[in-house]
C-alpha cells in the first residue's frame, strides 16, 4: 500500500467509523492497518469513532455501542479535521452522519462494504436481508467509491444493485497469521 502513496504530495485523511476500540474485529483491524499505513506514507489522519462520544450497547451484541452524537458534534470535527479525503468505513450513526454533511457541503468521499451484515442481522433479528440490502445500497449510493474486499462480494453487490464499486485488497499480516508449510 505504501508504494501507492510514495511520491504524492501529503494529504489529510478523515476516516469515519463507527467500529473502533475496544471492539476488536477485522473492520477495527482493517482501520488501523490501512492508518499505519498511511501515516508511514506520511498522510495525516484522523479517525472520527464512538469514543469521542456518549454511546449506547447495541442490543445482544453490547461490545458494539452506538453513538449518540448529533450532525453539529460530528460537522464540527470534520471541519476541524479540515480534510482533503472522506473515507466513511460504516454505515452506522457515525456513518450516515458524515454522509449528510458530505452531501450537505458538496463533498466527495468513498465508502467501504466490510461484512455481510444483513445476514448476519436476518439471523438475529426478523428484518429480511433485502430491506437491509436496501438501506446500504441507498448508503454506499452516493460515495465516489464503495471499496469492498473480494471480487465475489463485488460480483454479489453488483447483482443486488450496487454500483461504484472497487476492489480494495487488505492483505494478511503474516506476523499474526502462518497457516504452516
Amino acid at each position: 500500500m505504501s508504494d501507492f502513496f510514495d511520491g504524492r504530495p501529503s494529504r489529510r485523511i478523515l476516516i469515519v467509523t463507527d467500529a473502533w476500540r475496544p471492539q476488536i474485529n477485522g473492520v477495527v483491524r482493517t482501520l488501523e492497518s490501512v492508518g499505519k499505513e498511511l501515516v508511514r506514507a506520511g498522510h495525516q489522519l484522523t479517525y472520527l469513532t464512538p469514543e469521542r462520544f456518549w454511546t449506547l450497547p447495541v442490543p445482544t451484541y453490547p461490545e458494539v455501542r452506538l453513538s449518540l452524537a448529533g450532525l453539529g458534534a460530528v460537522s464540527r470535527h470534520i471541519e476541524a479535521a479540515a480534510p482533503d479525503h472522506i473515507h466513511i468505513a460504516t454505515e452506522g450513526p457515525l456513518g450516515l452522519l458524515a454522509r449528510q454533511y458530505c452531501l450537505q457541503h458538496h463533498l466527495g468521499f468513498t465508502t467501504s462494504f466490510h461484512t455481510r451484515f444483513p445476514e448476519y442481522l436476518a439471523m438475529r433479528v426478523p428484518v429480511p436481508e433485502e430491506w437491509s440490502y436496501g438501506y446500504l445500497r441507498w448508503f454506499h449510493s452516493a460515495a465516489a467509491r464503495t471499496m469492498v474486499p473480494t471480487l465475489s462480494l463485488r460480483d454479489d453487490l453488483l447483482g443486488r444493485g450496487f454500483a461504484h464499486l472497487c476492489l480494495w485488497s487488505r492483505g494478511v499480516d503474516g506476523d499474526r497469521f502462518s497457516p504452516g508449510p
